[in-house]
């Protein structure tokens, strides 16, 4: 089994050859078996129209840190299904996603996810999701 350290190296290699990765300022702060945390920063054209971060970036985030967390346990995946809940305005500084693996399996991994947005010295959650995986062979 990889050490945390390593596995977050694997992760963050992982993160940094995805263009859109790279766009959005995605960082990988945490990996552990089973388990990541991402951040994002806030910018503007990741902004819908009335400022917040946009549904779409925050199902990215929730996408993303949840692929993560089951590649640290199963390797390359692929997602077959996801879902966000929006909880209120994504306003932020920055954005945390915090994602864990419910169940592994063979030809099944199950995730789920928190995503908060820091402002002020503060962190409060503004969307949670889940997602199926089914892992791929290289």
């Amino acid at each position: 089994m990889d050490s945390s350290e390593n596995l977050l190296a694997r992760i963050r290699v992982i993160n940094a050859s995805a263009e859109f990765n790279r766009w959005c300022g995605i960082e990988v702060l945490r990996a552990e078996p089973g388990a990541v945390e991402i951040a994002m920063p806030w910018r503007v054209e990741a902004g819908q129209y009335a400022g917040f971060l946009h549904a779409g970036l925050q199902g990215a985030l929730i996408d993303t840190a949840c692929g993560f967390a089951a590649v640290t346990l199963v390797g390359r995946v692929l997602a077959s299904h996801y879902a966000v809940n929006c909880l209120r305005p994504a306003v932020g500084e920055r954005f945390i996603a915090r994602a864990r693996v419910v169940k592994p399996g063979r030809t099944q991994v199950f995730t789920a996810c928190e995503l908060f947005a820091w402002k002020d010295g503060q962190e409060k959650l503004v969307a949670t999701g889940e997602t199926l995986l089914t892992p791929v062979q290289p």
